[in-house]
């Protein structure tokens, strides 16, 4: 007598549920730091891809049957609610850029670039090294931890086909991307600073004593004083990125569930 092995759920559902959890997945690592980085392979992103799904399927809560269309929909809002939580944490790394290129035209560094080997683009070399410090920040702090525990705790509060764009939201996700420019000036405030009275300085020296090339001296003067600022302030970017993160995975989940 053949033995009938229950299964549970439907192959229409359990299909369901593997694509749902793909496709947010799936806009996590296309703009998540470290993990869709432009430096790993495809096949190691598909790999990972179809690993993290295969975790997720049980977390995806049973869906009714749906059209072709109507499933493109719910599935082009899964990929996005993943996107989000992902671009949230990469605004922090484009922080860090940006005060690398504003250090790099104090100090002099800014016709000077090298190849990203996050991004693969030509690069202004204070930035990169900006962004790889970031980087190395983001993997101690165990943030890719954070932000995979954030994912699979986005099926409890925002089920799948719940997402609506709503002015809440979009509101929430635009002041946070402002603090980009807020978060980036403040780790470029050190040099700013230097670079600010060390040109001051300069100048009254240029007035008393115009024979003396205060343009050569200068760059040479606020490299140093740039390098000596940067060493030392580096001690304290743990703290400052660790609290960086986390607001931006508290960020993704307020505007994940007032998209409610």
């Amino acid at each position: 007598m053949p033995i009938a092995i229950p299964f549970a759920m439907p192959i229409e559902r359990s299909l369901a549920a593997w694509m749902i959890a793909g496709s947010r997945v799936s806009g996590l690592l296309v703009v998540a730091p470290f993990l869709g980085s432009a430096a790993v392979p495809a096949r190691i992103k598909i790999g990972l891809a179809f690993l993290l799904t295969l975790f997720l399927v049980p977390l995806v809560p049973a869906t009714p049957a749906l059209s072709p269309p109507a499933l493109a929909v719910l599935l082009l809002g899964e990929f996005a609610i993943g996107f989000l939580l992902g671009f949230t944490l990469q605004l922090i790394f484009e922080a860090g850029q940006l005060a690398g290129q504003v250090c790099g035209v104090q100090m002099g560094y800014s016709l000077a670039s090298v190849i990203n080997p996050d991004s693969m683009a030509d690069s202004a070399v204070l930035s990169t090294f900006y962004e790889l410090i970031v980087l190395l920040l983001f993997i101690q702090l165990s943030v890719p931890h954070w932000l995979l525990r954030g994912l699979a705790r986005s099926f409890d509060y925002l089920p799948p086909g719940h997402l609506s764009l709503t002015w809440p939201a979009t509101s929430a996700l635009f002041e946070f991307a402002a603090g980009m420019w807020v978060a980036g000036l403040q780790i470029a405030a050190p040099v700013l600073v230097a670079s600010l009275f060390a040109d001051v300085a300069l100048g009254f020296i240029g007035k008393a004593s115009p024979q003396l090339p205060v343009l050569f001296v200068g760059i040479s003067l606020k490299n140093l004083l740039g390098l000596a600022l940067l060493c030392s302030a580096v001690g304290f970017w743990p703290r400052f990125f660790d609290a960086r993160f986390g607001r931006a995975l508290d960020a993704s989940e307020r505007i994940l569930r007032l998209a409610h």
